[in-house]
């Protein structure tokens, strides 16, 4: 059986667990606009990519020291389509290509979230997620090594 990995099944308090943070970390992140969990009535609920993404933030924040607004500020200058080099036929049909005065990722409620039935699915919001994970963790499993042999 195949895990959708965007399916929201954390409610905050396991996703905190998972994660190794105080809830509120989780509602700050939030509140930042650095994270958009799904909501059912008053709850938040976070999937796994939602808690994959959680790390990466959690690393650049405290092994490489960029703050939040630093971290927002990078997502802002880096489009969706620039990281996937994005078909033009996809991009001129694309709501966070058209306006491009909100990130794609900020969308997850409007019409450009219905159109990719969430953008939490969304091949290339997905795929930078994994591309910040591999760098994290590359950066994580080097600093490891040269802790090792000093």
């Amino acid at each position: 059986m195949t895990v959708n990995q965007s399916a929201p099944i954390y409610p905050i308090s396991v996703a905190a667990k998972l994660l190794d943070v105080h809830p509120r970390t989780l509602r700050i992140y939030e509140e930042e606009g650095l994270i958009k969990p799904a909501r059912q009535g008053n709850k938040r609920y976070y999937s796994n990519n939602d808690i994959e993404w959680i790390r990466c933030l959690r690393t650049l924040i405290h092994d490489r020291g960029i703050s939040i607004p630093g971290i927002k500020m990078l997502l802002e200058l880096t489009p969706c389509w620039e990281m996937t080099k994005c078909p033009p036929e996809k991009r001129e049909h694309c709501k966070a290509f058209i306006d491009r005065s909100v990130p794609c990722w900020e969308r997850a409620s409007t019409a450009c979230a219905k159109e990719l039935s969430q953008c939490e699915g969304c091949e290339v919001y997905v795929q930078a997620m994994k591309k910040a994970r591999e760098a994290a963790t590359g950066d994580c499993t080097s600093r490891s090594r040269k802790t090792a042999t000093n």
